[in-house]
């Protein structure tokens, strides 16, 4: 009895596989006589209903024409995004010109923002020089000028006996041998830069660093010795400016010149006519020129060195 019912399970079971194996065999060929059933379109006239356009073809030759027209029209979009100016018209897209001018103007900027920044470093280099703005601390016992004095006792001043004994010598020596021995301990020699009455004199508490010289208008300035320009141009404050880079430490400012014949770079020599005298700038207050010496970083009175009367 066990026997017989496997048996007729076995055979229930091989009866619906083989059912279900003819259904999806019935299916695919229904799907396969629907894609490649052949059908005609049409084209006719509404009111003599005469053909006009007719065309067999099947779902499959119409799947096959859209799938490769779907890929074409994506090949050509894509080109055209890609490779050609029409993609300017599409939203979204910005124009190559644009795009090349953005650029070129970022390289630009980037260029001016280095040149900024190096000649910012330029400037605040020579920045103490063209205002003053010095911090009269400097003037120090350190410096060539004291702000303060202090009481010597007058027994530190009294020499020694080996003091007076080292004079007596000296002065017998120099007496026979002034002239043999004596040799000269100037070494540098300032040219005036031009000839005319000081109005103002150097006075560094009130932070005058410099000689004012009043001047005929266009009168030749002349360079004090030879060096390099340092910088020529104009300032707001004191008009035409020229600052001169010497040997040895010096620097000459010249200031308030009505035009300038050097520029910035210019190697000049003793004597050489640098500007013409005028009266420009907001603190000029007549035709002069505004002259300071500096040496190591310090201002020192130009009268001192240099005969301008």
């Amino acid at each position: 009895l066990v026997v017989k019912r496997q048996t007729q399970l076995i055979f229930y079971l091989c009866n619906s596989i083989k059912i279900t194996m003819s259904e999806k065999r019935l299916k695919r060929k229904k799907i396969k006589k629907k894609l490649f059933t052949k059908n005609r379109l049409v084209i006719l006239n509404e009111d003599t209903f005469e053909e006009i356009f007719s065309l067999r073809l099947t779902l499959m030759n119409v799947f096959v024409v859209a799938t490769i027209g779907a890929l074409l029209i994506i090949f050509v979009t894509t080109y055209i995004i890609a490779f050609t100016p029409l993609r300017e018209f599409i939203p979204g897209y910005a124009s190559t010109k644009l795009k090349k001018d953005a650029t070129e103007l970022a390289l630009k900027s980037d260029s001016l923002t280095l040149a900024f920044k190096k000649n910012d470093a330029y400037i605040k280099s020579i920045k103490k020089i063209l205002t003053g703005d010095l911090d009269y601390a400097k003037f120090n016992k350190d410096s060539i000028l004291a702000t303060t004095t202090e009481a010597v006792p007058e027994e530190g001043l009294k020499p020694s006996e080996a003091d007076l004994k080292l004079r007596g010598e000296v002065e017998r020596e120099d007496k026979y041998n002034l002239f043999e021995k004596a040799k000269p301990k100037v070494t540098t020699v300032l040219f005036p830069p031009v000839k005319g009455m000081i109005t103002e004199k150097f006075n560094p508490v009130e932070k005058h660093y410099a000689v004012d010289i009043a001047l005929a208008k266009n009168t030749p300035i002349k360079s004090i010795m030879s060096g390099k320009v340092i910088f020529a141009d104009w300032t707001p404050n004191t008009g035409n400016v020229v600052i001169i880079r010497h040997n040895n430490g010096f620097i000459s400012v010249y200031k308030h010149a009505s035009s300038l014949n050097v520029a910035q770079g210019d190697a000049v020599r003793t004597g050489e006519v640098i500007a013409l005298a005028g009266s420009t700038g907001q603190e000029s207050t007549g035709v002069h020129l505004h002259f300071e010496l500096w040496k190591d970083g310090y201002p020192i009175d130009p009268s001192i060195f240099i005969e301008f009367e």
